[in-house]
């Protein structure tokens, strides 16, 4: 494992507003964490378990296996399990992501605009992960 790798720590948002998101990735050994969190009232509402494994479709690929844990009324699975896999698989590591996104009385077009920050921002990360994954 390359010494960088040992401590380091990322940060990343995107989104103005309510629909600001944050994510924070740290490094713990060889394996991944990483939380997501944004909206009016920031929290821990999922938790997602990514194992690499080799694509069913294409065994030269990795693509990841999830375990998911909603906490109670909590549907912040789409935004972690996005995270967590694509970082799984692109990084080839263990990985678990909590994400808790809020928004009262959140509309279909909310949560739209969230995603869709989600998806920028996972990208985004993953970018700065890429170096440290090697």
């Amino acid at each position: 494992m390359p010494a960088d790798r040992k401590n380091t720590l990322l940060n990343a948002s995107t989104g103005k507003g309510k629909y600001r998101i944050d994510a924070e990735v740290r490094f713990m050994g060889a394996d991944i964490i990483i939380s997501v969190w944004g909206g009016t009232k920031p929290h821990i509402g999922t938790v997602v378990i990514s194992v690499p494994r080799p694509s069913l479709k294409n065994p030269q690929n990795i693509s990841a296996t999830s375990s998911v844990f909603n906490f109670t009324g909590h549907k912040d699975e789409a935004v972690a399990r996005m995270f967590s896999e694509k970082i799984a698989a692109a990084c080839n590591r263990n990985t678990v992501t909590t994400a808790g996104i809020h928004l009262d009385s959140i509309t279909k077009n909310e949560v739209r605009k969230i995603l869709k920050n989600a998806e920028t921002l996972s990208v985004l990360l993953l970018k700065k992960i890429a170096p440290h994954c090697c």
